[in-house]
């Protein structure tokens, strides 16, 4: 298995979150990415690469996912935000406006002049600092997606996208959640693209992939599942629950399967046979795992309790879906941790292919 890693990912470092009304140093941090590349390196499952993709065929990877208006902000923000004041360098941009969806509320179809209006039209939470740096580990992130798609396309089992900041909460035209392109969806894009028939989406991450199922929510070749806190209690709150189908010819193509926070193991492992069930009836040909290991009972931002050696199980799990794979990198905070969970579950994985 070759993991992908983004050389840029440390240029998004954000200082401060808004988290449970105050103002918090950022759970999501540089190191979490280094302890999964240095147990990489202590237990090798396969080639550590830089990714090598054409800019173009990136730009076009990107465009078949986010709105060209919402990546053009993104790529523009940081400089936008220094220009309205010099002092901004030191500080990253937070959104504090925002229009709520409701219809007949506010307008979205208009673009404001403004840039703070803007920082709000294109996101939903007040806890995913913009940087100087965001754009660059966004993109970088985005192509190590796209080549771990690109790998599996040519032929490899699967392939492992280590990146950050992570991407499922991110969607078409927005971003929050800590993520800004939405890698998962990016690589499941490039694997429809790339013949694959029918990909199917599995994310284990403690927090339901909003973003993901928002893109593909009116697609049938396309099948997500998501298991996660449930959302009437946990992060993101506004989308997650077991009624959310999909919608027009997508309806049927969408499965969230929400479970309580203090969660076990063998419940969390039940849903997961259950979402493997899913992928196996929708007949898909290709899979993507948004790999969250914030399901872990030492994670600081989350509620389920598995532990580090039942992430070996999960990816034995996995592994039994007898589709080519790939992984990208999503959330899981308890830092010190993460690298042995995310190593053990693709070992698992690796293992009982």
């Amino acid at each position: 298995m070759k993991t992908f890693h983004n050389p840029h990912h440390a240029l998004h470092q954000g200082r401060e979150e808004m988290f449970r009304g105050r103002m918090v140093p950022c759970h999501e941090v540089p190191a979490r990415l280094d302890f999964v590349l240095a147990e990489l390196q202590r237990r090798p499952l396969g080639a550590l690469q830089i990714p090598e993709v054409d800019d173009a065929a990136l730009d076009t990877a990107i465009a078949r996912v986010h709105t060209p208006r919402y990546t053009q902000f993104l790529a523009g923000a940081w400089d936008e935000w220094v220009a309205m004041d010099p002092s901004n360098a030191q500080r990253d941009a937070l959104p504090s406006v925002w229009p709520l969806g409701n219809r007949n509320a506010f307008r979205t179809d208009v673009l404001p002049h403004n840039f703070a209006a803007r920082l709000g039209l294109f996101s939903f939470d007040s806890g995913s600092p913009l940087t100087a740096g965001t754009w660059a580990a966004a993109r970088g992130g985005a192509a190590c997606a796209l080549a771990a798609a690109l790998d599996v396309l040519g032929g490899a089992r699967s392939a492992f996208a280590l990146t950050r900041p992570p991407g499922h909460h991110a969607g078409a035209d927005f971003f929050g959640g800590y993520c800004f392109l939405n890698n998962a969806a990016i690589a499941a894009q490039a694997l429809r693209d790339g013949g694959k028939q029918r990909v199917a989406v599995l994310d284990v991450d403690y927090h339901h992939g909003n973003g993901t199922q928002a893109i593909f929510y009116e697609r049938a070749d396309m099948l997500t599942v998501s298991i996660h806190g449930d959302p009437a209690t946990e992060y993101p709150f506004f989308l997650g629950h077991a009624d959310e189908r999909g919608a027009g010819v997508g309806e049927g193509f969408n499965l969230n399967l929400p479970l309580p926070r203090g969660t076990n193991f063998a419940t969390w492992n039940a849903a997961l046979r259950q979402a493997l069930d899913a992928v196996a009836a929708f007949k898909a040909d290709a899979l993507v795992v948004p790999m969250g290991l914030d399901t872990f009972e030492g994670d600081p931002i989350s509620g389920f309790t598995l532990q580090s050696a039942d992430y070996f199980a999960v990816g034995e799990a996995l592994a039994s879906a007898s589709l080519p794979t790939v992984f990208t990198f999503e959330g899981g905070y308890a830092v010190d941790a993460v690298g042995s969970n995310a190593v053990n579950l693709l070992e698992g994985f690796a293992r009982a292919v």
